[in-house]
This record gives C-alpha cells, sequence and structure tokens, in this order.
C-alpha cells in the first residue's frame, strides 16, 4: 500500500459523480441515516467491477461492442428513471416536507444499482489499480482486491460525510417550497446529465 494511491483514490472518491448525487438527494430527502444507507449501497455496487477486473473480465467487457452497450443503455435507463423520480411527486428521490418513508434496503439496492450499471467501472479499476501492485504475479490477485477494498472503504467514509453535510441543512431545505422545487429541479437535471454523458460514452 503506497500514500501516492491512498491520494489517488481520495481525490477520485472526492469528485462529484452519480453516486455523491444520488446520496446527497437521499440526504436531503430522508436524513443521515437513509444517507448512510445510500453509501452504503454505493460502495457496495463497486464489487462486481472490482472482481471483474480482478478477474480479467474487465478486457471482455471493453474488447465486446455489444456487450458494454447493453449494460452501458441499461444504467443510461435507470439513470433517467432516477432524473423522473426527483421531478415526481412522493418520488425516490424527491425533496419534499413530508417525504415517502423507504427502508434501508431499498435505498441501498438502488445506490447500488447506480453503480452495478456503470460498465466504466470495470475499466476504471482495471486501469487504476495495476500501477500499485508489487509486480509479484502470484501476489497480483490479492493485491488488487485489497487495493480495491482500500478503495471501496474511502468511497463509504466520503460518501457518509457527503450525506451527513448535506443532512444538517435539510432543515432549512424543507422550510422552502421554493428551493425544495429548485433542488428537485437540479437532481433531475444532474440525473438526466449523467445518463446522456453515459449514452455519449465509447468503450
Amino acid at each position: 500500500m503506497t500514500v501516492q494511491f491512498l491520494l489517488t483514490a481520495l481525490v477520485v472518491v472526492l469528485i462529484p459523480g452519480t453516486g455523491v448525487i444520488y446520496t446527497l438527494a437521499i440526504a436531503l430527502g430522508q436524513g443521515t441515516r437513509a444517507s448512510i444507507a445510500a453509501a452504503l449501497g454505493c460502495t457496495l455496487g463497486i464489487v462486481p467491477h472490482l472482481l471483474a477486473a480482478t478477474l480479467g473480465l474487465a478486457a471482455v467487457l471493453h474488447a465486446s461492442a455489444l456487450l458494454f452497450q447493453m449494460v452501458k443503455f441499461a444504467g443510461v435507463a435507470y439513470l433517467l428513471y432516477l432524473a423522473w423520480q426527483a421531478l415526481k411527486s412522493g418520488g425516490a428521490l424527491s425533496v419534499e416536507g413530508n417525504p415517502t418513508t423507504q427502508s434501508s434496503w431499498r435505498i441501498a439496492r438502488r445506490g447500488a444499482l447506480i453503480n452495478i450499471l456503470n460498465p466504466k467501472l470495470s475499466v476504471f479499476f482495471l486501469a487504476l489499480l495495476p500501477p500499485f501492485l508489487s509486480g509479484n504475479p502470484a501476489a497480483a490477485t490479492v493485491e488488487m482486491l485489497g487495493l480495491g477494498a482500500v478503495f471501496m472503504g474511502l468511497t463509504f467514509v466520503v460518501f457518509v460525510l457527503y450525506g451527513v453535510f448535506a443532512a444538517t441543512a435539510r432543515a432549512r431545505v424543507l422550510s422552502s417550497q421554493i428551493a425544495m422545487r429548485w433542488l428537485n429541479r437540479s437532481f433531475a437535471a444532474l440525473f438526466a446529465a449523467l445518463g446522456l454523458r453515459l449514452a455519449l460514452e465509447k468503450g
């Protein structure tokens, strides 16, 4: 484990992406506990991609244009669905004064799907982790899993911090109908934009 990897992973995790936006939306809509479930789900959604990179499946995904496109457009459809849920009154991601109570399991599952349906993550891990390996082929698998576990740990901690920060502002947001309306529109626009960006990604 190197300091360079920790710093690289931390910078990557800190950059707001789909998972961060989802966690913030849940935190503002339902509070701290729900945001922790969202952070956990987003973190668990990394596991399939980490395993794919470790087992070499990411290379197959990258090489197969059809498979990549299938996973990619499933992800696009899901992000557009989340955009609709942010705009829809009573939707799963809408910020409202009296939000619909959701189970931690449903919140976490939705967060996991956000990452699972992003095929770029497998390729990302295949590019990120190898430069930090020791060079010993016999230890490569264990080292990849170890680095991936550290990355997941950083992801969970940072996402929880994002969620707690957003939850502290929740009371002020809920006291303003205008703020809630614009937040819902903003989250919807962000998810739609992320879906469009994913649709334009090339394998």
